[in-house]
């Protein structure tokens, strides 16, 4: 429980200086009955009674000189094998989507050319024509060599003109009225008629293979995302089958021996207090109705710690673990900021970090494409409906809506500090924890009791209390 009572104290000002005042330890030592029916037992009572369970922690860590570490260990290679090679093939597909990303903008560049030639805007077309003249002698005639246009004009030919009468004549009959000499003519005309086919013919062929790229860009796009699928629960299992480096150092844990070590946290978290409710009962002051839109809504919670020490034996494909089991209760009650933190800082590990290199490599990448990927493959974003009217004074009457807050943005925010308890938001945390102790030592005192253990014979309410003003402080009165 060390490492969840740390990380509350440094998330919650009001446990900064406090710890859970309720701390049950319940042990059970037996070689030849196995950890699931206690775990299960506490799991199924926990989550009928009204707090639902969630799952914090799971690690473990056996003796390296033990068959269960070298058989977890056989499993955990076979999975990271797999996540390595559909991490290949992401990447492969990755670069692949890039590639096609750049050659479509060409392809899309290049046929903006053409539609600019047939625009009715006269220098539009004029500018769209010189563009395509200028790629048909650098990408077809250049092929021809000493013959090409370029070469013509500029080498010992001399062919001066040559190249400024064909971006000057807008066809062929216009040949005839440029003031060149035949034999000038003579080479221009077939080059001209044979430009005006190219420019049907490669536009053709462009537009096709633009929209065939464009398709196959789609298809390799889901592929990733697919990819990616596929090799999440590959690392996610590759991480959980890891040893905890933090339990293959205990004492128990003997090289050549043949031990097991088991750690799991639960979280029993029961519903936001109910101040109306607790008005009605006159369980708190009426005043609270009128300000409980101000207060925070504060959660009774539990956590309930499984360290196990067993001995691993094998049982058919599977393994039995019987042994000793040190069950650890503990109640608090968190506002939706310090469990919203709670569970950031629970997903900061080596298996949340595994996942997102997977999220790196497909989902930020795409981002940083999308823009892209949208424009090319033509994707549009939905009109907005048109509103029938616009009222010039709605800005008047009408209160501007909050933006809601980013999950980022809200982590980035709390990280600076969770704001202190007011004083009612005191007294109504005090109510709320006094519920969860109530429902820990419940689920404590019932298991004891339905296993013929040791237990409180009468039945045991904790009360929440107003909390003790600076005052009350100052003169030390509780």
């Amino acid at each position: 429980m060390g490492e969840i009572d740390n990380i509350i104290k440094e998330i919650s000002p009001h446990y900064k200086t406090k710890d859970s005042d309720l701390d049950l330890k319940l042990i059970y030592d037996s070689s030849t009955e196995t950890l699931e029916p206690v775990y299960f037992w506490l799991l199924d009572f926990a989550n009928k009674s009204g707090f639902p369970v969630t799952k914090l922690v799971d690690n473990f860590a056996s003796s390296v000189g033990g068959g269960h570490f070298s058989e977890i260990q056989g499993k955990a290679s076979h999975m990271q094998q797999e996540a390595s090679r559909v991490m290949a093939t992401i990447n492969a597909i990755l670069k692949s989507v890039i590639n096609l990303i750049y050659d479509l903008k060409e392809f899309k560049m290049r046929l903006s050319h053409y539609e600019a030639a047939d625009s009715k805007n006269k220098d539009t077309a004029e500018a769209g024509m010189l563009a395509l003249k200028q790629i048909w002698m650098d990408k077809v005639d250049i092929q021809r060599g000493q013959g090409s246009l370029n070469a013509m004009a500029s080498g010992n030919l001399q062919f001066v003109t040559l190249r400024d009468a064909f971006m000057i004549v807008k066809d062929v009959k216009d040949v005839d009225g440029l003031d060149l000499n035949d034999r000038v003519k003579r080479i221009l005309k077939p080059r001209v008629q044979e430009f005006f086919e190219w420019i049907g013919r490669s536009r053709s062929e462009l537009e096709k293979r633009f929209e065939i790229e464009k398709t196959y860009l789609k298809s390799q796009v889901d592929s990733l995302r697919l990819q990616a699928r596929w090799a999440k629960p590959y690392l996610k299992a590759a991480e959980q089958l890891a040893g905890d480096e933090g339990l293959s150092s205990r004492a128990e844990l003997v090289t050549v021996f043949n031990t097991l070590m088991m750690q799991i946290t639960l979280m029993g978290k029961g519903n936001p207090f109910d101040i109306q409710g607790s008005v009605d009962n006159k369980h708190l002051p009426p005043e609270f109705a009128k300000i409980k839109n101000k207060i925070r809504k504060y959660h009774p919670v539990y956590f309930v710690n499984f360290l196990f020490r067993g001995i691993p034996s094998k049982t058919g494909q599977h393994y039995t673990f019987g042994g000793r089991v040190e069950v650890e209760f503990s109640a608090y009650c968190l506002n939706d900021e310090e469990l919203f933190m709670l569970n950031k800082k629970m997903e900061d590990s080596d298996l949340h970090d595994a996942l997102k290199l997977v999220q790196g490599m497909t989902d930020d990448s795409l981002s940083q494409l999308q823009v892209d990927i949208d424009e090319l493959v033509g994707k549009k974003e939905p009109e907005k409906e048109k509103k029938q009217f616009d009222n010039p004074f709605s800005a008047i009457f009408t209160k501007p809506k909050k933006k809601k807050e980013s999950d980022e943005e809200k982590e980035k925010r709390l990280k600076k500090g969770i704001k202190k308890d007011s004083y009612s938001e005191a007294y109504i945390r005090n109510m709320a924890e006094a519920a969860g102790k109530n429902g820990c030592f419940d689920l404590y005192d019932k298991y004891k009791k339905g296993h013929g253990m040791a237990s409180i014979p009468y039945t045991f309410d904790f009360e929440g209390r107003p909390p003790t003003s600076q005052i009350e402080n100052l003169f030390g009165f509780s």
